[in-house]
């Protein structure tokens, strides 16, 4: 147990391998249909890379990708399994036999005990969900959706390319096939507030959600949204707000679903504001106490 108020990963990943497990994050190449297809130029504050590594660019490839990660993680937390992450962009905007090609490479990996695939709601179909879990039973496998807000007008905002229904469609879809659900929500978009997180909230609690990865909103040099905070359109969460934000937050999630992420990680080269998101031990310090203050428990606040 982990003597936090709220259900984590690696309590999950423990009982469930009975070893130390870790992430190992991947670049398969892929782009997204936001600013692909679609010419929409992606989502206000994404990066150049979609928040992944750039690896497959700088002509790293899975194999080397894989085998170098296993082996940092091996070293520096003692790790015994991996999942393997698939991050940047989405990792389902492929033909199947090119996604095929992609997941297969995980296979000769015995010590790769799980498989998580980060891509947009409006990016999956039977066909690709049916190959995903493919790899099951072997490996535990998920979905990881970015909905990022429960409130239309606030994706309209943020260049998202989606609506809150695409999200449900495609979480209602995906819970016919055996696989677990992360959701990504992200706290402090332009012109939301706390009735808006907690909005979001009850929406992720209403669905067959399984997970969800809890983000700040952070200025990345060079997107819309820094564009924004140049002009005085838009002022980042201070901490304290973050930390009363995600607490509440997590009053207003189910009990069930697993909090794999409670703040996010930025790169420091590409950080614009608020600078307070690079001290990750602070800003999890900060929301701890802010819970331990309020009296908060997941889901204590779910009616």
């Amino acid at each position: 147990m982990t003597g936090l108020p709220y259900k984590t990963l690696n309590t999950i990943l423990r009982e469930r391998f009975g070893v130390r497990v870790q992430k190992i994050t991947l670049d398969a190449g892929l782009t997204c249909p936001h600013r692909d297809l679609f010419k929409r130029g992606g989502c206000i504050y994404c990066n150049a890379q979609g928040s992944g590594t750039g690896a497959l660019g700088r002509g790293i490839g899975l194999k080397e990708q894989i085998e170098e990660q296993m082996q940092v993680m091996k070293r520096r937390y003692k790790a015994q399994a991996f999942i393997a992450y698939f991050q940047s962009f989405s990792n389902t905007y492929a033909p199947l036999d090119e996604l095929k090609s992609i997941f297969d490479t995980i296979l000769p990996y015995p010590e790769i005990k799980g498989l998580a695939i980060g891509t947009r709601p409006d990016c999956i179909d039977k066909d690709k969900l049916s190959l995903i879990e493919s790899y099951t039973p072997e490996r535990l496998i998920w979905m990881e959706y970015g909905l990022q807000s429960g409130n239309d007008e606030t994706l309209l905002r943020i260049n998202r390319g989606h609506d809150v229904k695409t999200f449900i469609d495609a979480v209602t879809l995906t819970s016919h096939f055996n696989l677990r659900q992360c959701a990504h929500v992200i706290i402090g978009l332009p012109g939301e507030g706390m009735e808006d997180y907690l909005s979001t909230a009850r929406v992720i609690s209403s669905l067959p959600i399984t997970d969800i990865k809890l983000h700040l909103l952070y200025v990345v040099r060079g997107t819309p949204l820094e564009a924004m905070y140049n002009r005085g359109e838009y002022a980042p969460l201070s901490q304290k707000e973050y930390a009363q934000a995600v607490a509440q937050f997590i009053a207003h999630l189910r009990e069930d679903i697993v909090i794999q992420r409670i703040t996010s990680d930025p790169h420091a080269g590409e950080l614009v504001e608020p600078k307070w998101a690079l001290e990750k031990g602070k800003v999890r310090q900060a929301i701890h106490q802010e819970l331990a203050f309020s009296g908060i428990i997941q889901g204590c606040m779910v009616s």
